[in-house]
């Protein structure tokens, strides 16, 4: 059974969680939830981010999420895969030295990640996006191409593939965005 390093934090979009983390296990995945400075046990408030025909998303209060595994236990080399979740998270975590030594790890292995959204923001500090075409929430399009990266404007339920990379805008692109990153890790997928 492969192991996927999945990371949220507090205010981390609740579809971006609940939802991702929900599909992967259900296809038999071992999924270790992780937030920094929390441990197995240790809940994170999520926050729901509706598009409502504003200029922006509108956030409301999400659930309580249960993390499965400690952020201080992790062995990186134990892992397939990663997958960060969006919303308000990344603006914090992207600050974390292990956070970013953790996806850059990835990167170097070539191993596949899923970033969804504001998730984005992580892989920016980590300085993994030279190169690359991907997409995100499109607030954070003007970062990607700051590092050296090509924004792709996509439908918000697509997904964008550059090698180990699956992006998508927001959680409306779940289906592909999932699809395209179990794909990087082997699966078979037949539609």
């Amino acid at each position: 059974m492969k192991k996927i390093l999945f990371l949220t934090g507090d205010f981390a979009e609740d579809y971006e969680t609940m939802v991702p983390f929900q599909m992967l296990v259900m296809l038999g995945y071992n999924v270790h939830t992780v937030c920094p400075e929390k441990k197995m046990g240790d809940k994170v408030k999520t926050a729901i981010h509706d598009f409502e025909g504003d200029q922006t998303y509108t956030e409301k209060p999400g659930h309580l999420f249960e993390l499965n595994y400690n952020f201080d236990d992790i062995n990186i080399e134990d892992y397939a895969g990663l997958v960060m979740a969006g919303g308000r998270a990344p603006e914090y975590l992207r600050l974390n030295k292990k956070v970013i030594e953790y996806t850059k790890y990835f990167f170097e292995k070539d191993k596949p990640v899923a970033a969804i959204c504001h998730a984005i923001q992580i892989l920016t500090v980590a300085n993994v996006l030279k190169g690359r075409t991907l997409t995100a929430y499109p607030t954070i399009g003007p970062e990607i191409e700051l590092v050296g990266g090509t924004y792709k404007e996509v439908d918000p339920t697509e997904a964008v593939v550059d090698g180990n990379l699956v992006t998508s805008p927001a959680w409306p692109g779940h289906s592909a965005f999932i699809r395209e990153f179990v794909k990087l890790l082997g699966a078979k997928i037949e539609i």
